[in-house]
């Protein structure tokens, strides 16, 4: 069995809390979490934006137009920004009781906006480790994204650890040989953690 080296977090729902999803389903009448999710994962808008190939008025101008949705881009934009609320509880404490011998960070599907919000902020400041879609030009959960994260910590697929609340970014991770896992908020995700040994 291939020894952990890396434990990776995504940020949106396992350490940072998002709101204006409701409002979002809501706007583009979907009803079912999950297949919002994936709708949105899968979605050419957004992986351009994630990716940093597009502009966010770019981005909020395609959304509109792809969904139809009644409001402008102006206001389409404000409430993405939005999304990122802050720190769960005990999410800060979560990180620091990562055993001192496994690298830690954070690998999330993210944009120039939301990582400018003062939590994500904080979420920097969390690791040395950071894999950031807009700035790798990979967005989850394609190949090249778990590809690209390999090849940058220079390790076997199997020595990283990965937690998402996204089942869609979990399967494509395992695909890719990463040791991974669903979790939601810190709870959860300290349950996971423990059950594997990987925390103090």
């Amino acid at each position: 069995m291939t020894q952990i080296q890396v434990l990776l977090f995504d940020v949106g729902g396992i350490l940072i809390e998002l709101g204006g999803i409701d409002h979002w389903k809501k706007l583009s009448s979907q009803t079912d979490s999950a297949e919002m999710w994936r709708r949105w994962l899968e979605c050419q808008v957004v992986k351009d934006f994630e990716s940093g190939r597009s502009t966010p008025d770019t981005f909020a101008r395609d959304m509109v137009d792809k969904y139809e949705l009644s409001v402008s881009s102006d206001h389409f934009i404000d409430k993405f920004a939005q999304w990122p609320i802050g720190f769960y509880d005990g999410a800060e404490a979560l990180v620091a009781d990562v055993r001192p011998d496994i690298k830690a960070g954070c690998f999330s599907n993210t944009n120039d906006i939301h990582w400018a919000m003062p939590c994500n902020q904080g979420v920097h400041t969390l690791f040395d480790l950071h894999f950031l879609s807009f700035k790798m030009g990979h967005v989850k959960p394609d190949e090249s994204a778990f590809q690209y994260v390999v090849d940058a910590l220079a390790c076997e697929p199997e020595a990283i650890f990965f937690v998402d609340d996204n089942i869609i970014n979990v399967d494509a991770a395992r695909a890719c040989g990463f040791d991974a896992h669903v979790a939601k908020g810190p709870v959860e995700t300290r349950q996971v953690l423990n059950a594997h040994g990987l925390l103090k």
